[in-house]
């Protein structure tokens, strides 16, 4: 019988609520790359116009939940599990983390200031953030966002991808517990101990 709670963290592996985080974070992430490739190889088709609808508040949802997971993985800094490996490892793990956290909530902020200096209209869930004006209040400003915006949109999909490939390594390679503490919690690292 477990003594904590299945919804936070544990030594042993990840709660509930971090589970669902991440799993939650890691399907938006993967539409909000199908309306970017989409948006690069058919731009102007009608697969690009019902993907490219969606990306404005996939990614703003995406940076605040960023922002509540950040916020509830400090919460639970104390109980999660210990990153595994060589001192190296588990600095280049926590120096990506960092990384990864950084570019899901800066991406879509320089998105917005994007729209912002072209004088673009923002709406996000139905509702109005700002409306197009023209000229658009500093144009120049714009368009260096955008195209930081695009090439960080990018290098987030680069360390998603190593991300995907560490987590892979851990589970199939080394099998210390890391990739079953997300996928199934505690009980994966006790799985793990005994294989």
């Amino acid at each position: 019988m477990p003594t904590h709670s299945p919804w936070v963290d544990d030594p042993e592996g990840y709660g509930r609520v971090s589970r669902i985080l991440h799993w939650g974070m890691a399907l938006l992430l993967v539409w909000q790359l199908l309306s970017a490739v989409v948006r690069a190889v058919a731009e102007h088709s009608p697969l690009d116009a019902f993907f490219w609808s969606t990306h404005v508040g996939t990614g703003f949802t995406i940076a605040w939940l960023a922002i509540l997971r950040g916020a509830w993985g400090l919460a639970n800094l104390r109980r999660r599990p210990a990153t595994e490996g060589p001192a190296l490892l588990r600095k280049a793990a926590a120096l990506g983390h960092i990384a990864l956290y950084g570019l899901l909530i800066l991406v879509p902020a320089l998105g917005i200031l994007r729209a912002f200096g072209k004088g673009r209209d923002l709406t996000i869930y139905g509702h109005q953030v700002f409306a197009p004006v023209t000229p658009g209040p500093n144009a120049a400003l714009g368009s260096f966002a955008g195209e930081v915006h695009e090439f960080l949109g990018w290098t987030l999909f680069a360390l998603i991808a190593g991300h995907i490939a560490m987590a892979l390594w851990h589970g199939f390679v080394r099998r210390d517990g890391t990739f079953g503490s997300m996928t199934r919690g505690p009980a994966a690292r006790h799985l793990a101990a005994r294989v």
